[in-house]
């Protein structure tokens, strides 16, 4: 008597799952690089052999990386009140659109209310940059008019998302600043320019949920004097303490380097100074 054997399954094709993830209604009009699904892909390949199963976690990692549920600007208002602002110049009219876009997205809304304070205490502690790595940015470039730095400060700015990108830009051009923030997924291609100082804000967490233990390799790879690292110190409710899971995520991913960690904490945000030419 013969068995019916199983039937095969089909090998994941990578570059369908590739397009269908990207034009798809969530992610089609963010201009996302191949390159991150591609990266998320071979992740998922290392801990399941089934195609559906490696779709799944792939979708489900993509979800929590564009991060939806934080929110964020809708880009083409937030140019023309830009645009608004820099007609008739003023520092509390370009400050309020900037508060207004900021305010969009969790991670700088958690921000808003200590934002002098915050950038007073990062530079007291590293000196006033000459040049800067705004990594994973999300919004944070629109916080340049309270960090009080002098035009020769280079800033680079890097992020997954286009549109945004597109709009730092065109803040950086109005600014009179050169417009050198980039669509770049960091973990997969770090950035080679060097700088004094490179932030790293609410992310670190974000990297661990989506590649266990990246955090050190990608930190070693950032060529920065200082890398700041910004974690915070509670959950998006607010309801429960995350202080403690943050430090050990931090000092488990600099242990045995030769590196200086300074903490500095704030309301809701803890940053640690990492001096990397210790």
């Amino acid at each position: 008597m013969s068995r019916t054997r199983p039937a095969e399954k089909e090998p994941l094709d990578q570059a369908e799952l590739i397009r269908q993830v990207l034009s798809s209604r969530k992610y089609r009009n963010l201009g996302i690089p191949e390159a991150t699904v591609r990266d998320l892909i071979q992740q998922a390949g290392v801990l399941e052999k089934d195609p559906k199963a490696i779709e799944k976690l792939v979708k489900q990692r993509m979800h929590n990386l564009v991060a939806p549920y934080l929110g964020d600007a809708d880009y083409d208002e937030a140019a023309k009140s830009l645009d608004a602002a820099f007609a008739s110049p003023s520092d509390e009219g370009i400050r309020n659109v900037c508060i207004h876009i900021m305010a969009s997205h969790a991670s700088t809304r958690e921000r808003l209310p200590i934002l002098a304070e915050f950038y007073r205490a990062v530079f007291a502690e590293t000196g006033v940059p000459n040049s800067i790595l705004d990594l994973a940015c999300g919004l944070n470039p629109f916080a340049l008019p309270w960090m009080s730095l002098p035009p020769s400060t280079v800033y680079h700015a890097y992020d997954i998302v286009e549109p945004r990108i597109r709009l730092i830009n065109y803040f950086l051009r109005l600014n009179g600043r050169p417009e050198l923030a980039e669509t770049r997924d960091i973990l997969v291609q770090p950035p080679e320019e060097h700088a004094d100082v490179a932030f790293f804000f609410k992310e670190a967490h974000r990297f661990e949920q989506r590649q266990k233990h990246s955090n050190r390799a990608f930190w070693q790879s950032i060529p920065a004097k200082i890398l700041l690292v910004s974690l915070p110190t509670a959950n998006l409710t607010g309801s429960h303490s995350k202080l403690d899971q943050h430090r050990r995520l931090v000092y488990d991913a600099v242990e045995g380097l030769p590196w200086q960690v300074k903490e500095l904490l704030f309301e809701n945000e803890i940053v640690f100074c990492i001096r990397k030419n210790a």
